[in-house]
């Protein structure tokens, strides 16, 4: 029996984690990334980069039966969140030609919500329209969801499972974010993003039908000040003093800045997925574990 293929578009940590699940699972594993001596043994090298237009082109011949595409911006301008999403999105559906998969899968962000006052919001909920960084993620799954109706979206919100990561090392600082308004952060652990992202592959693998949307977040929204004080404890960290409210701390989550809410996940526990981590403390408890 023929194996399937996949390409991994960015192929980054996320996309390494979950395309070495699929090898285990004998799948023929392809990664596109501007220095492929970084991927994984095992993997299809292709270098190049997803924002340059031309860079794709060979996707028509190699016709993989999966597509995961895991793009980042080129830089944190408005430019290059155009350049790294909708952009990359272009040049996705012109290196695809006449080839057709048998599922994209477009790695997105919970950010493209309009939603800034802690409420709950959904797949469905209201875009983002004053965000021109969230207006280009929205143009890109808006683009790969009107020209195919085989692609789908994940949008994940803070990622984490770094054990090096700039959470991680400002609580060690003793820093805290304000207590002081209430902002409300989401978040999934890296191996739960690899998880769900084969998860949905299997399930497309099986012809099963997939939502056109899916957050990809844990089980428990909560404050980001409840999270920062919880992981201080844990780490035995003496915390500084309350912060100014006013001017949030260098490295604090986006949404501490530019507004807040809960995601909910009731279709990613829908579609049969069981989070390995399903909330902060079971998560991060495995991070610092990691650590010693």
């Amino acid at each position: 029996m023929k194996s399937n293929s996949i390409l991994f578009v960015g192929c980054g940590d996320l996309a390494c984690r979950a395309g070495s699940q699929l090898l285990d699972r004998g799948w023929q594993v392809s990664g596109l990334r501007r220095d492929t001596s970084r991927l994984p043994a095992g993997f299809r090298g292709f270098a190049g980069d997803y924002a340059v237009p031309g860079d794709l082109e060979f996707i028509a011949a190699l016709q993989p039966d999966f597509i995961v595409a895991t793009c980042n911006p080129s830089d944190r301008t408005v430019d290059g969140y155009r350049q790294g999403f909708t952009g990359a999105a272009k040049n996705l559906v012109a290196g695809l030609g006449r080839h057709r998969p048998r599922r994209i899968l477009w790695v997105s962000s919970t950010r493209v919500y309009a939603e800034r006052e802690g409420g709950w919001v959904d797949e469905a909920s209201a875009l983002a329209g004053d965000d021109p960084r969230a207006e280009a993620i929205i143009a890109a799954e808006k683009l790969l969801l009107d020209a195919f109706d085989m692609a789908t979206v994940i949008r994940f919100a803070g990622i984490y499972g770094y054990p090096e990561g700039r959470l991680l090392e400002r609580i060690r600082r003793g820093e805290l974010c304000p207590r002081q308004p209430t902002r409300y952060s989401n978040r999934i652990h890296r191996d739960d993003c690899a998880g769900f992202i084969c998860h949905l592959l299997g399930r497309g693998e099986s012809g099963a039908v997939l939502a056109p949307i899916y957050n990809g977040v844990d089980d428990l929204p909560a404050a980001q000040y409840d999270v920062e004080a919880w992981l201080a404890a844990a780490m035995g960290v003496q915390l500084a003093p309350a912060q100014d409210a006013a001017k949030p701390l260098e490295g604090a989550p986006e949404s501490f800045v530019s507004g807040h809410k809960r995601c909910s996940n009731h279709l990613l526990h829908a579609s049969g997925y069981q989070l390995v981590y399903p909330d902060y403390r079971r998560g991060y408890g495995a991070v610092l574990a990691a650590r010693h």
